[in-house]
Parts: C-alpha cells; sequence; structure tokens
C-alpha cells in the first residue's frame, strides 16, 4: 500500500479533471466553452502526467501528510468544496468567487485577526483580486460566466 499512497490521491484527482474535461466539450454553446475547454484539457494532460509519474516512482517517494499538516489543509478544503459544490451555483461566479477568495485569504494569512488593519488589507487584496479575475473573463475573454443571484 506505500507504493500507492501517492498514486491514489493523483488517480482521483485525475478522474475529477477527466469528469470536467467531460462536462466541459458537452456544454453547448461551443464558443461560450472554448476557455473552459482549454483550461481543463490542460488540467487532465498535468493530472494523467503526475498520476502516471506517481505509478512509476511511488516507492522513491517519502512518506505524505503528517495530521498537522491535513489539518492546515482542512479549512481551505471545506471552503473550496462549499465553493465547487454550493457557492458558485447560489451566489453567482463573481460573488462566489469573491466570498470563497475573502474566506481562503482569512485562513491563511498570518496576521492577526484582531487588527483592523489586517482585515482592511485581505478587503483591498480580494477587490484587486476581483478586478483581476472580472478582466480577464469579461473584458478579455468575453467568456460566459454564470449569472449572480441578484441580476
Amino acid at each position: 500500500m506505500q507504493r500507492f499512497q501517492h498514486a491514489i490521491p493523483a488517480g482521483l484527482i485525475a478522474l475529477v479533471g477527466l469528469w470536467v474535461c467531460f462536462v466541459s466539450y458537452t456544454q453547448t454553446p461551443a464558443a461560450a466553452f472554448a476557455f473552459p475547454r482549454l483550461i481543463s484539457t490542460v488540467f487532465v494532460v498535468l493530472a494523467l502526467w503526475t498520476f502516471f509519474k506517481a505509478l512509476r516512482d511511488g516507492a522513491a517517494q517519502e512518506g505524505g501528510f503528517s495530521r498537522q499538516e491535513i489539518a492546515r489543509i482542512l479549512p481551505g478544503l471545506a471552503v473550496a468544496v462549499a465553493y465547487v459544490f454550493w457557492g458558485a451555483k447560489f451566489f453567482g461566479f463573481y460573488t462566489g468567487t469573491t466570498l470563497a477568495f475573502f474566506m481562503q485569504l482569512t485562513c491563511y494569512d498570518p496576521e492577526d485577526l484582531r487588527r483592523i488593519r489586517s482585515w482592511v488589507m485581505r478587503a483591498i487584496i480580494t477587490a484587486g483580486f476581483m478586478a483581476v479575475m472580472y478582466c480577464l473573463f469579461a473584458l478579455i475573454l468575453n467568456v460566459y460566466t454564470p449569472r449572480e443571484i441578484w441580476s
């Protein structure tokens, strides 16, 4: 089992990537899904490469995550899963992404949560990130993004 310790998660990620790629290629209109198709194809290629590399070099790799590392990853993973399966659909792409990014930033920002300045900086960083996302998706790539619940 030690040999497959890295191959199992890599295989699961490759399966998710294949599913996302399949969904992106079966949606219409094709023009609206051009960018997701490109990204999902690259994602699948990298995921499969990682999976086969993990199978080939499995015995040569060191142990996996410690319990402390897993405990550090879990809050961000919970936010990401909630965003993917619920938040983006309920709030829409931009609002859901804003909330998820702000929550991720809050989980992993080393600044003291009791300082007002740290909250202001998180808000500024989130606003800057969302401005870049909006410019990238809506203005430069002209891709379809899901509508908000308030529109």
